[in-house]
């Protein structure tokens, strides 16, 4: 594990310390799972229940925010068993779904969401009718429950078709009174005032977290960068860590270790494992 700077290097440190009072929060794809083309498809990493269970011990708490429903990230990661695994342990796993509007935890067992944005239904109606005006029937469309993907990577030039249909996603999403997300070759449409930014706040406050550390790979993630920075300037130890690919670098410059995909995110946590248990041995 190398740090780019001798802050990195403390900041690591810091958050060691304070390991015992700290959450660390986790993207799920790009993060915990590889990106494939089939967003179904998706398999958490092989060593990730067992690495996220050792983790736990260490830690006051750790959670999954994702773009994806709570329910399909359960499903896909394993994650009930992995939570009842550190919920046997007196720790905690939450599950913050389609960008905190969802919720589950190891504690309440169920998956808690509000309805459907006011609309959602309109836009996905418009939807087809759109993507054929713009040339890209091909997109694939994912829908979620409380929000819509429109996935490019299945067409010829996915880099180049999400350039083109974002100003005009968000332009029909504006229409109906829903804001976009921009990823890694797709664009998510979900109503406003929820991001991750609010749910590593929400998390950091229930718990009352001593220490924050959370690990993204994508253009969604970068509310929860900001959430935690501000925890830093308040005095927080803090750590941001970038689970890095060749197709986004966006979060690479706000962070403060950068490591290559899921397999670098797992050496990364236990490598903070051994070292907090080291410290209380």
């Amino acid at each position: 594990m190398e740090f780019g700077s001798v802050e990195g290097e403390q900041k690591y440190a810091a958050l060691v310390r304070a390991s015992a009072d700290a959450v660390v929060g986790l993207d799920f794809d790009g993060t915990l799972a590889p990106i494939v083309d089939d967003p179904e498809l998706a398999h958490i990493h092989e060593d990730a229940a067992e690495v996220l269970v050792g983790l736990a011990l260490q830690v006051r708490a750790v959670a999954v925010i994702t773009g994806r429903p709570a329910r399909q990230a359960l499903d896909l990661g394993g994650l009930e068993a992995v939570g009842n695994a550190i919920g046997d342990a007196g720790k905690e796993l939450f599950v913050f779904g389609q960008y905190g509007n969802e919720r589950w935890s190891s504690t309440n067992r169920r998956v808690i969401s509000p309805r459907p944005p006011t609309g959602l239904a309109t836009f996905l109606r418009d939807l087809p009718r759109f993507l054929r005006r713009a040339g890209a029937e091909d997109a694939h469309v994912e829908e979620k429950g409380l929000a819509v993907a429109i996935h490019t990577r299945r067409m010829r030039d996915p880099e180049r078709a999400t350039e083109v249909l974002l100003p005009l996603l968000r332009d029909l999403a504006g229409s109906h009174d829903l804001v976009v997300e921009p990823g890694r070759n797709v664009v998510e449409v979900r109503s406003a005032g929820m991001h991750k930014g609010l749910a590593v706040e929400k998390i950091a406050s229930e718990v009352e977290a001593g220490a924050f550390c959370f690990i993204g790979d994508d253009l969604g993630d970068v509310e929860a960068f900001d959430a935690v920075t501000a925890m830093s300037k308040n005095g927080m130890p803090t750590l941001l860590v970038c689970s890095a690919s060749d197709e986004q670098a966006a979060l690479v410059p706000l962070s403060d270790l950068v490591v290559h995909g899921p397999d670098g995110v797992m050496a990364f946590l236990r490598q903070l494992t051994a070292d907090a248990a080291a410290l209380r041995a």
